[in-house]
């Protein structure tokens, strides 16, 4: 249920058209909740069957024109409801760590070279967080809805030091595995 919700946030921000909307969730609000075009677009119908957004008018309709959407009142009201609501946290559900268990079953070959590939994306990501704050948050920069902004942003920062700090771990550890796997005789053999 929280697409509706950040594509009301993102809209209460700027009133915006779906394409606007699109390339403003992959520059900010994708970074902690993805969805595709499609999802937003056909998000945007919903909301608007429901009262909680409309477009704005046009001063002279063309076709293929850009709807603009904004937040009606009770879209403002929904979204201040779901701010107030309870939500357990969710189950961590990542496809590397479920590799790392079944390399327990079968060996960690190969899997360094991923743990590698993963260290280099969160590295990536952590600049691009860091950029971000650097450009959108100077000293200064204070007011109550940059400082929520800019808690956001830190809990990235903080999960990409997690994920960089837990890789290094993992590498360090399957490198070690994988090498002393390499150096064991084999089964039922002895050593050459």
């Amino acid at each position: 249920m929280s697409l509706p919700h950040a594509i009301l946030t993102a809209l209460l921000e700027k009133p915006s058209s779906g394409l606007e909307l699109t390339r403003r969730f992959d520059k900010s609000i994708g970074y902690f909740w993805s969805s595709t075009h499609q999802q937003i677009y056909r998000e945007l119908g919903r909301l608007e069957e429901s009262g909680l957004i409309r477009e704005l008018p046009s001063e002279v309709p063309v076709r293929g024109q850009k709807k603009e959407y904004e937040v009606l009142p009770d879209g403002r009201a929904e979204l201040a409801r779901w701010v107030d609501e309870s939500q357990d946290p969710k189950p961590v559900r990542d496809a590397l760590l479920l590799r790392l268990r079944a390399a327990a079953v079968v060996g960690p070959q190969g899997l360094g070279a991923e743990l590698r590939r993963h260290l280099d994306l969160h590295r990536a990501q952590l600049a691009t967080y860091e950029g971000i704050e650097a450009k959108d948050f100077p000293p200064g920069r204070d007011t109550a809805p940059d400082r929520l902004r800019r808690l956001v942003l830190h809990g990235g920062i903080a999960l990409e030091g997690f994920w960089l700090s837990w890789l290094e771990e993992a590498l360090s550890e399957v490198e070690e595995l994988s090498s002393a796997q390499d150096a064991a005789p084999p089964r039922g053999g002895t050593p050459a």
